[in-house]
């Protein structure tokens, strides 16, 4: 059996955190988790062309997964941290860099890492 490439350990792991919380904010629909596996798709050849972006593949489908699904049915992820005002989502940071995090810019607060949204304490902030 051949080892998996650093590419296809990425791309898997991207996949996963992506779900994760897809899950915790409960719209992991099978239409959902499709939008996921299209992005992974459109990132394994992006990552094939730019082989040093492969540390960026978590946020990038976290981003991807937010736009189409803002497209379909709204904002996600809701921002857990601000109770007051209009609902907002939370942003992706950094674009486009390794350990991406779940972001609230009205409060200036990290929230969670990308796959980690689920694991916030009782505030709904992660302590980190």
């Amino acid at each position: 059996m051949e080892p998996i490439s650093p590419l296809e350990q990425a791309l898997h792991a991207a996949r996963a955190l992506v779900l994760a919380d897809l899950v915790a904010g409960k719209v992991a629909e099978a239409d959902v988790v499709s939008l996921v596996e299209e992005s992974v798709v459109q990132r394994r050849w992006w990552v094939e062309q730019w082989p040093q972006g492969v540390e960026y593949v978590a946020g990038l489908v976290a981003q991807d997964v937010q736009d189409a699904l803002l497209e379909r049915r709204g904002r996600w992820p809701l921002c857990p941290v601000c109770r007051t005002g209009d609902p907002h989502a939370l942003e992706v940071e950094p674009e486009l860099g390794p350990d991406p995090h779940w972001v609230c810019h009205q409060a200036g607060v990290k929230v969670a890492a990308v796959g980690a949204l689920g694991l916030s304490g009782p505030g709904g902030a992660a302590s980190s």
